[in-house]
């Protein structure tokens, strides 16, 4: 529907009290499998260049479980849609070179706590909902065509070469010696 809410992320550290997340903080945390996500380095725009996109997936390979709520969202008409965001937390150190945010990864021996709504109360599993280790992911720089949701296929995660941001050069102090220019 055009006034549906489209909240697909969710941070983690105010999920708990925002009344859009309470509920499902307490009854529906879900795990998100994935082979890994997408997401852009932005240059400074004093540095120019263009985005680039990286496709981040776990090092060793295989499957990923991000932190998940699932709601229901309900129209004035009583029509009903099935909802889900993944919780997102600060970057670690190595995502954090080119975003400040990532998604929970919830470690398979968390698995059943995280997904324990009936005696895990969110405040109980607060402790989850933090950066995964620094060497957890590896970031490879893919093509922009992972921009338009009409392309689709394994080219999408092929790597390329990382694009550069163009530098503005900065004017050399003049230390007293004549320029031939």
């Amino acid at each position: 529907p055009k006034d549906f809410p489209l909240l697909i992320n969710a941070r983690s550290e105010t999920a708990i009290g925002k009344a859009s997340f309470r509920a499902a903080m307490r009854h529906r945390r879900v795990l998100v499998p994935a082979t890994g996500f997408y997401e852009w380095r932005r240059p400074p725009k004093e540095e120019g260049g263009k985005p680039q996109p990286y496709f981040i997936r776990p090092k060793n390979g295989g499957i990923v479980a991000f932190a998940g709520l699932m709601e229901t969202w309900s129209s004035a008409d009583g029509s009903e849609v099935d909802t889900g965001a993944i919780l997102t937390t600060a970057a670690n150190a190595a995502i954090g070179r080119i975003h400040d945010r990532m998604p929970v990864v919830i470690a398979p021996e968390d698995f059943s706590r995280w997904l324990d709504c009936k005696t895990q109360e969110p405040r109980e599993v607060a402790d989850l909902m933090r950066p995964v280790q620094d060497d957890f992911f590896e970031m490879i720089p893919v093509s922009d065509k992972v921009n338009k949701v009409a392309n689709i296929g394994a080219d999408l995660i092929e790597p390329v070469p990382e694009s550069v941001p163009l530098v503005k050069i900065k004017p050399v102090k003049d230390e007293g010696q004549m320029s031939l220019f």
